[in-house]
């Protein structure tokens, strides 16, 4: 929703720092290939109404290009405020979390970003869709691939 804000560069819940910046969006733009009952096609593209500033602590990601492959073994993290504890009804601590991929199961990180490191830069390999809602080490984590979604994603930026 427009209506909704970004908030880029915080750190700690509690405390605000310098570098946190609140944005306003300007235009959202869903999938209309998402299904709901799949879950394939999770992704959801926000225009904001003025670009965020750089700093130590906001930078943007690279983005793969559709044939690119990630293969296993890579240097891979998720990152989110989300649950740590499937008992929890707080994040358990105010901090984001970096997790090696598919070594936690953070409750309440959709939408976040699965990053992996190619030829020394962050590229966006997946976007946090659904998993276990009890943290099963035997249920995967389900990540939109960005790879797939390109041709939507570069519509959406060459119309905008």
């Amino acid at each position: 929703r427009t209506t909704d804000t970004v908030v880029v560069g915080a750190y700690d819940q509690d405390a605000p720092s310098p570098d946190e910046q609140r944005l306003t969006i300007e235009k959202v733009f869903k999938n209309p290939k998402f299904n709901m009952l799949t879950i394939r096609d999770d992704i959801t593209l926000l225009k904001l109404a003025t670009p965020a500033r750089l700093s130590a602590r906001v930078s943007p990601v690279c983005l793969p290009q559709a044939t690119d492959d990630f293969p296993g073994g890579m240097t891979c993290v998720t990152t989110g405020w989300g649950l740590t504890d499937p008992n929890g009804t707080a994040p358990s601590c105010p901090h984001p979390h970096p997790y090696p991929a598919l070594t936690r199961c953070p409750q309440g990180d959709s939408g976040g970003p699965l990053v992996c490191q190619k030829d020394g830069a962050w590229t966006l390999v997946g976007i946090v869709s659904w998993g276990s809602s009890t943290c099963d080490p035997n249920v995967p984590g389900v990540y939109a691939r960005v790879t797939m979604l390109r041709d939507w994603i570069n519509s959406i930026l060459a119309a905008n």
